[in-house]
């Protein structure tokens, strides 16, 4: 029985008249279950896969988390083809796919495990098994290998692992990472284990990051954040998904980009990529928008010229209320208390300037330490794709990189034969042009591993075509070395969004 069907006449047209190949910057595999158990016994043996069990046992029957969630019925070839690289390889021409990135399922809640050993078992058991399942197709599928991230020496444990030994090109992180709240765990040891807080990677976090960032770049791999919202406490709901899963890939990836950025990440290691994956764009111009605009009104300069309450005039606030007060708006309360008449005036010994970690000093600095980082994994049928390339809409007329991202394997991808012509149809609306499509299915993806990784596409269906951008100058490789030495002597290496 051939399970490989003729691709289909839409994606042919597409195909014959783009003329660039296509890059899936988002494909998903769906373990199986026996199997990931298999692996997960090899690392840490047959107890560990027992607590597992009750854990996965236990997980459906509190928080709503995504049921029904992979194709069945009529195309329960899609699911056996997220199971089984070796369809998958075959079935990517029929797809209208050259290349694909091949990302986590059971990793998306084992990244939030809080049982440290079990996290790092199941981490080490999936790398282990998407290099081994993977490998004999590495022309045309790359598996992402996935990074615990609850402190920097268990991501740097397995980052060195996963890249130094089984020669994985692509990681994945969460967006955060849950644990107790301190105060709750030393006060109520009994309930901690049910009381988590979201924690950064940079900001107020109790850890730092640095050595993990710097490991990144030394081994030559892109950062991808692929973590969401759910199970924590405006997603949780016992009763319904779609409430649950809702802007939850956005959110986190939202906080992962604030963070990052916000954090001085980006000032810090300057080539250092960072892929946002499955929450579309629209919130990443929101954030990019924001951050200009909160700039201009909150960078220190313009605080104390215009926000500071020690120049409040207050002849002038206490003839205002002469004039135009009533009976409890009166002038003599104004002057029975001066010091603490205005709300929203506190006053304290920490830093005023909230943008003292990126270094910045004009409004251009936003621009230079965002868009040339940053990537944003968009779906195919997410119309909202098209606001990354309104260059009207971003500041300094910026195009934003969206990455083509199809969640194939997943609910949202009934069909994986019509995900191109999804993508597609921004340009049939006329809501962006054939230019930008071949930014978004192509250029961008390529250039955010290309950057990191020079030979990320060597022996790859697409290493041709990638070479060809590196040659006419559309991907810039930067120096690693020498932006970091640049960033030490005081130069700013940063690089200019386009």
């Amino acid at each position: 029985m051939t399970l490989v069907k003729a691709t289909p006449r839409k994606v042919k047209e597409i195909r014959a008249r783009i003329g660039h190949p296509v890059i899936d910057g988002d494909a998903h595999v769906i373990e199986g279950p026996f199997a990931f158990h298999d692996f997960i016994k090899q690392v840490a043996g047959p107890d560990v896969v027992k607590r597992f069990e009750a854990r996965q046992a236990r997980r459906g029957k509190g928080h709503r988390f995504g049921f029904w969630a992979s194709p069945s019925g009529p195309m329960t070839i899609d699911r056996a083809t997220v199971m089984l690289p070796k369809l998958y390889y075959e079935r990517l021409p029929e797809v209208g796919l050259d290349f694909a990135v091949i990302y986590t399922s059971e990793g998306l809640t084992a990244m939030q495990e809080q049982d440290a050993e079990l996290r790092q078992a199941l981490h080490r058991a999936l790398n282990m098994m998407y290099a081994d399942m993977f490998g004999p197709y590495a022309d045309r599928l790359t598996p992402s290998a996935l990074i615990p991230m609850h402190s920097p020496e268990e991501a740097i444990a397995e980052l060195e692992f996963a890249v130094g030994e089984l020669g994985m090109k692509s990681i994945t992180i969460s967006s955060e990472w849950r644990g107790p709240i301190p105060e709750v765990a030393e006060a109520a040891p009994g309930v901690a284990g049910h009381t988590r807080k979201v924690y950064s990677f940079t900001i107020d976090s109790p850890y730092d990051y640095d050595p993990f960032w710097q490991r990144c770049v030394d081994l030559k791999v892109a950062v991808t954040g692929h973590g969401g919202a759910q199970a924590t406490q405006r997603r949780e709901s016992h009763t319904n998904f779609v409430y649950n899963r809702l802007g939850s890939f956005s959110v986190g990836a939202e906080h992962l980009a604030r963070s990052l950025f916000l954090g001085g990440v980006t000032r810090r290691f300057p080539t250092l990529n960072f892929g946002m994956l499955e929450g579309g764009v629209g919130w990443a111009c929101a954030l990019y928008n924001d951050l200009c605009e909160f700039w201009e009104k909150r960078n220190v300069a313009y605080l104390k010229k215009y926000m500071n309450p020690a120049d409040i005039d207050m002849e002038l606030m206490i003839a205002a209320f002469e004039e135009y007060g009533n009976a409890y708006l009166t002038s003599d309360r104004v002057r029975e208390n001066p010091d603490n008449l205005f709300s929203w005036t506190w006053e304290d010994d920490r830093d005023i300037d909230d943008f003292r970690l990126c270094g910045i000093e004009k409004e251009e600095d936003v621009r230079d330490l965002f868009v040339p980082n940053f990537y944003f994994g968009c779906e195919a049928d997410d119309r909202m794709n098209a606001v990354a390339f309104n260059r009207k809409l971003n500041h300094f007329d910026v195009q934003l990189k969206a990455i083509y991202s199809s969640d194939i394997g997943h609910w949202d991808v009934p069909n994986i034969r019509y995900v191109v012509p999804e993508a597609w149809a921004l340009v049939e609306d006329g809501l962006i042009t054939e230019e930008d499509f071949r930014s978004f299915v192509f250029r961008n993806a390529a250039e955010m591993h290309t950057q990191m990784n020079p030979d990320f596409f060597k022996g790859t269906a697409v290493e041709s075509a990638v070479a060809k951008l590196v040659a006419d100058g559309e991907i810039a490789i930067p120096d690693h070395g020498r932006a970091a030495a640049a960033e030490q002597g005081g130069l700013s290496p940063v690089r200019t969004g386009a």
